[in-house]
């Protein structure tokens, strides 16, 4: 536990400084600070990879079976989505909201009670395997390291959950952009694109996390039939995750066939965000079900 801790540490000050960097770049529009910050969204991934795979190492199982673990995903996955924007985009601004987000995630698992931190014995329900992976896997003697239902319905939710929340930072900076064209503003914001490409980028965040969601809704029915007898109970995680998805779903569709364009699209991003954290943190700790343990 001592060493995914370690790399732990160094990811809460890369993302840090990769914030400030490109918070910097966006305000005084200097090549070589978005170079750096891009640079250190790199190394501040590959430390938030160590971190899981340091994790798996001394658990013994995917990193994805409590709240800090699972925390350490939603960062990695945003990490990775938003390099992927940056890459086939080259808007660099934009990634000053998303590192300050992350930054706040950091902050977030880093405050987490002790418990959550310490490598624990799986909850009898996580240790569901698929049969023929651990069949395929037992001569190697890695049958302990098969993915599981479980793995895949988290995974695939968390990598949604990243597409939301690009998706909700650049529901901000639409709202900040549009105001500021609307008032002829200058300055740091010329740095960012036009509201109308932001409006579009944030809809293909959503685009892009709404089908992992839903592989993941549909991954935990399977895995809950298989752990508990029954596909759903109306635990509040399930209940608000489906609400989630409605949310979600109302977006994509008011967008298509609607013509849902602008704020209102913006303010519905930001609403389904809400209810992202809510079904995460809020339901974990306010509202403990089947899922208590996670």
């Amino acid at each position: 536990m001592i060493l995914s801790l370690v790399f732990f540490t160094f990811s809460f000050a890369f993302y840090l400084i990769t914030a400030l960097l490109y918070t910097g770049f966006w305000i005084f529009k200097k090549k070589w600070l978005g170079q750096t910050a891009t640079a250190m969204a790199f190394v501040a991934l590959m430390s938030t990879t160590m971190v899981l795979v340091t994790r798996a190492g001394e658990s013994g199982h995917a990193p994805f079976s409590n709240l800090y673990e699972s925390m350490v995903l939603f960062i990695w996955a945003t990490n990775a989505g938003y390099l992927l924007m940056e890459f086939k985009h080259k808007f660099k601004a934009i990634g000053a909201i998303v590192m300050i987000l992350e930054f706040l995630a950091m902050l977030s698992a880093s405050l987490l009670p002790y418990r959550f931190k310490s490598v624990e014995p799986l909850n009898p329900a996580l240790q569901n395997k698929w049969h023929w992976m651990m069949d395929m896997l037992s001569p190697m003697g890695l049958q302990n390291y098969a993915i599981g239902w479980l793995d895949f319905h988290v995974f695939t939710t968390f990598v949604g959950y990243a597409g939301f929340a690009i998706a909700f930072g650049l529901s901000i900076l639409f709202i900040i952009k549009e105001r500021s064209e609307l008032r002829s503003g200058s300055g740091f914001m010329n740095a960012l694109p036009g509201a109308d490409i932001i409006d579009e980028l944030s809809y293909r965040a959503i685009a892009w996390g709404f089908p992992f969601l839903s592989v993941g809704i549909v991954s935990g029915a399977v895995w809950a039939n298989y752990a508990w007898g029954s596909y759903w109970s109306w635990d509040p995680k399930e209940t608000w995750s489906l609400i989630t998805w409605f949310i979600y779903a109302a977006y994509l569709h008011a967008r298509v066939t609607r013509g849902w364009r602008g704020r209102r699209a913006a303010y519905l991003s930001i609403a389904g965000f809400l209810a992202v954290i809510f079904l995460y943190w809020g339901v974990s700790f306010i509202l403990p079900g089947l899922h208590a343990y996670a």
